[in-house]
């Protein structure tokens, strides 16, 4: 099958990342695979670093005259057999440029609604509409979706062994041998919600002194993320270790991972902490109880409630045996609904339905 990926982002999220995966893994099956992307943009180089056939284009919104001569022109040339749309403003120009010229199948990663008529036109305009959480596809329902349209297909992430490394890398970040360490990785936005972790931190750490917070990512709160730290009297419990590429040495020595996130489609930082048997606590928003099993997995606070959050981590803390089970019981649900090979397999069936 010749499949066309369209992703039009300028950075680097985990939507991103699963484009990359499932380009990929799609190559790797034998298929012939293009990824349209921006021209300059992050999924570019990491598209070919990663050996993919790219198609850099100069998006610039949902109209940006020459990224939709670009992708018309190679929509002619590559003539896909499946069109997959990962972000809104590929799902305006893949309609614009393809028309019916190819199967379009837009993907849905976030939990909100879809922004006004337009918008709703033009995801009811695609043969299917991939949802990555039952959560995505109950707002695709509400915002009236045909059913007919809709699949559920899970975002996934290799199974893969921890890198050795990580004790190291926390004394590098400055986190003292001992500490417990709960870790979060996420975009540092509002709807991940590190405000809620921090508050929650400072009761965490009222009573286990031990404990260490460690939060990975960058975005444009972390200035004010950084400030509130320092209201809280958090000091150097709490350390904010930026971007990093090592993520596979890091996380697997995390005691415990947390998304405090108040609106999330999913949350595959989740599901790599799952691939690694940490034990997880986070919110109950969007997709995540999805993945974490209360009580079995980990455990589910209410979103912006620091409180209930601490009370949770307070829990996962206080025993290396339930640290452990829930760990184990996390890897195994990983291994049964999301990994990546399961999303390419299960993305290909939607290509086939939509032929």
């Amino acid at each position: 099958m010749r499949v066309l990926h369209v992703d039009t982002a300028a950075g680097w999220r985990g939507g991103q990342n699963q484009v990359l995966l499932a380009a990929g893994g799609m190559r790797a099956l034998g298929h012939e695979v293009r990824v349209a992307c921006r021209a300059g943009g992050a999924l570019e180089g990491r598209a070919r670093a990663a050996g993919l056939a790219v198609e850099p284009l100069p998006f610039a919104g949902d109209l940006g005259p020459f990224g939709l001569l670009g992708l018309w022109r190679l929509v002619r040339r590559f003539r896909p057999e499946a069109l997959q749309l990962h972000d809104p403003h590929a799902v305006s120009a893949g309609l614009l440029a393809a028309g019916r010229r190819a199967p379009l199948v837009a993907t849905r990663r976030v939990d909100f609604p879809l922004r006004g008529a337009l918008s709703r036109r033009k995801y009811a305009a695609c043969r299917r509409v991939i949802a990555v959480s039952s959560a995505i596809r109950q707002v695709l329902l509400r915002d009236g979706l045909d059913a007919g349209r809709l699949r559920l297909v899970y975002e996934g992430v290799p199974d893969r062994p921890p890198q050795a490394g990580g004790e190291q890398a926390l004394r590098e970040l400055g986190v003292p041998e001992g500490a417990r360490v709960v870790g979060n990785v996420a975009a540092l936005t509002d709807h991940k919600d590190q405000r809620t972790l921090l508050r929650a931190a400072a009761e965490v750490l009222r009573a286990r002194p031990e404990a260490c917070f460690v939060i990975v990512g960058e975005g444009e709160l972390r200035a004010e993320l950084e400030r509130l730290a320092g209201e809280l009297g958090l000091g150097p419990r709490c350390r904010f270790a930026g971007f990093r590429g090592d993520l596979d040495r890091l996380m697997p020595a995390f005691d415990v991972f947390c998304l405090s996130s108040h609106m999330e489609g999913l949350g595959t930082s989740l599901l790599d902490a799952m691939c690694f048997a940490r034990p997880v606590v986070a919110t109950a928003a969007g997709g995540i109880p999805e993945a974490v099993e209360d009580g079995v997995t980990g455990r589910l606070a209410p979103p912006r409630d620091p409180a209930a959050l601490a009370r949770a981590l307070l829990e996962a803390l206080e025993s290396d045996e339930r640290r452990r089970a829930w760990g184990a019981a996390g890897r195994a649900r990983f291994l049964r609904l999301f990994t990546a090979e399961r999303m390419v397999a299960q993305s290909l069936a939607v290509y086939a339905e939509a032929a």
